[in-house]
């Protein structure tokens, strides 16, 4: 499967273009493919944006700091899917238990505790095996647990192991420049969310922005339905799709 290495977009963008180097050069197309990823990273929940953490909670701590999880250059916890709690703190051989995701006010009702500064729960009155979490911060951080994780509730009694399971925004092909999963596996989509990005600043040809728009969003549905469809099922869970064909009037 042809692919794409960041020297080879940035040539192909810039023969699409009809525009040299010195016009679009390495820093302006940089930004442009940045821009083209983190597109269809909204536009497509892929699987290869997927991870699993697992860690032990701390006693009398109630949050997980989710903004330093990520591995392999990628940039932060987007969102959680899910998180599960063992009654265990050795090993995941325990039972595990997933949290209620809830929102930071249900906790603090269900735990009656204090609001401190910055919205911190200060005052600890519950405590044991946590039962739901909430969201808060914007995970921009890697070491602060105020940059962004979760809240639980009850407050942890023990060094429970945890599993989160979340999204992160994948290495951008400008850093990782042999290659990534978007530039590997769907090369037309990033080729033409790029172009999209390169007419736009270059104030056309309105026509080609228009045509590379609409190639993306084609490109994209077929994507998001193996992404989304596909890798969602299997012929023995979910049987073989099928298409019905009508037969021919007699």
């Amino acid at each position: 499967m042809a692919g794409y290495t960041l020297s080879a977009l940035e040539a192909d963008i810039r023969s699409y273009t009809e525009v040299s180097s010195t016009v679009l050069t390495g820093a302006i197309l940089s930004r442009f493919i940045e821009h083209a990823e983190y597109r269809i990273f909204y536009d497509v929940p892929s699987d290869n944006n997927r991870f699993v953490s697992e860690g032990n909670l701390a006693v009398d701590t109630n949050n997980i700091n989710v903004a330093g999880l990520g591995t392999e250059g990628h940039t932060g916890t987007v969102f959680v899917r899910g998180v599960e709690v063992f009654n265990s703190t050795v090993n995941t051989e325990g039972k595990g238990t997933w949290l209620i995701k809830k929102d930071q006010t249900y906790l603090s009702e269900y735990t009656d505790r204090l609001t401190g500064p910055e919205g911190n729960l200060t005052a600890q009155d519950v405590t044991g095996l946590p039962k739901y979490y909430a969201m808060f911060g914007g995970a921009t951080g890697t070491s602060s647990t105020t940059s962004g994780g979760l809240y639980l509730a009850p407050t942890p009694d023990a060094n429970y192991m945890h599993r989160v399971y979340y999204d992160m925004v994948p290495k951008s092909l400008v850093t990782k420049t042999s290659g990534t999963y978007v530039s590997q596996y769907f090369p037309q989509g990033l080729l033409y969310a790029t172009l999209v990005e390169a007419f736009g600043f270059l104030k056309g040809p309105m026509d080609m922005l228009t045509l590379y728009e609409n190639k993306y969003k084609q490109e994209v549905a077929k994507f998001a339905g193996v992404q989304i469809g596909r890798r969602r099922r299997d012929d023995y869970t979910d049987g073989t799709v099928r298409i019905p064909i009508k037969s021919p009037s007699p």
